[in-house]
């Protein structure tokens, strides 16, 4: 049993370049702007952390995906048309 048993062959999936956008924000301007010990600094630390995580896991996919035959395609914006075959 194949672990995407479904015919889908084309999976929309965030550029990477958005994670690092992010993290970039937050850890060379949102990070730097607050006092280490606080909570708020604490709270977007996690935040840093499960971007990081999720990044991981979304490449992760995207490897195993792509080993059964499957395709990525990046997004780059929400408002972008989603492909004609998307519902089939």
């Amino acid at each position: 049993m194949t672990r995407f048993p479904f015919t889908r062959s084309t999976v929309p999936v965030p550029s990477h370049i958005h994670y690092e956008s992010l993290l970039q924000i937050l850890e060379q301007a949102s990070l730097t702007s607050l006092p280490p010990s606080s909570p708020a600094y604490q709270q977007l630390h996690a935040a840093v952390i499960h971007l990081r995580k999720a990044l991981r896991l979304q490449k992760q996919f995207e490897e195993e995906w792509q080993l059964t035959g499957g395709t990525v395609d990046y997004q780059w914006s929400v408002n972008r048309h989603l492909p004609k075959d998307y519902n089939t």
